[in-house]
């Protein structure tokens, strides 16, 4: 099993910045892919980036240029950095992470950009 916590929402300006973070713990020597994933009021959940365990990224189109996806292997900790933030970027941020058997979710955390 891997347990993932996230943390670092808000509330933010529109042209600000977060930081989220997720920490994962348990078979961590297990985990493979890790992304942030969201899921506006009234909408479906949705990548927002992903990377493999060597590094390699992916974005969604609404956030490439804006957000940086990383993470630390060491500390076991998935990080993305936003910038420019945009009223259509409120949502919840879920941390995920894959294993060759199972998808792991975390808890979400809420991320809300106002004027």
């Amino acid at each position: 099993q891997v347990r993932l916590v996230e943390s670092g929402g808000g509330l933010v300006q529109a042209g600000g910045s977060l930081r989220l973070s997720c920490a994962a713990s348990g078979s961590i020597f297990s985990i493979t892919d890790m992304g942030w994933y969201r899921a506006a009021p009234g909408k479906q959940r949705e990548t927002v980036a992903t990377i493999t365990r060597g590094g390699s990224t992916n974005y969604a189109d609404a956030g490439k240029g804006r957000f940086t996806i990383s993470r630390d292997n060491v500390n076991n900790t998935l990080y993305l950095q936003m910038s420019g933030l945009k009223l259509e970027d409120t949502a919840v941020y879920y941390c995920n992470a894959r294993t060759m058997w199972n998808n792991f979710w975390g808890q979400g955390t809420q991320v809300t950009v106002s004027t």
